[in-house]
């Protein structure tokens, strides 16, 4: 919850303690509300009932591992533009050090 939201909570309890709500009624109140919209809201993305956390779960193992075969492959692509790279440059020096002689004799 950001300040914002807190604060224009903070007056609302206020107006209405200061009309004769209770209190403690309005906090109860507050968070039945509080959870009737987060089911509603679960609900909606289709994240309710009993394997909606083990769905979860699921979920974030799977992005996970998207995640480090993105890092593997991009460790692959790298290593092997440089071993590329490497092999490049040895058969630039060869030929600039004329050793291409001794390998097609």
């Amino acid at each position: 919850m950001t300040d914002e939201h807190r604060a224009m909570l903070a007056r609302l309890m206020a107006l209405a303690e200061g009309q004769g709500a209770d209190l403690v009624t309005l906090r109860a109140l507050i968070e039945e509300a509080s959870e009737a919209g987060a089911e509603r809201a679960l609900g909606t993305l289709g994240l309710e009932g009993q394997g909606a956390r083990r769905d979860v779960d699921e979920l974030r193992e799977l992005l996970q591992a998207w995640r480090d075969a993105k890092a593997s492959a991009w460790k692959a692509v790298v290593g092997w533009a440089v071993r590329f790279g490497l092999a490049a440059l040895l058969v630039g020096m060869a030929v600039k050090l004329g050793l291409t002689d001794l390998i097609s004799s």
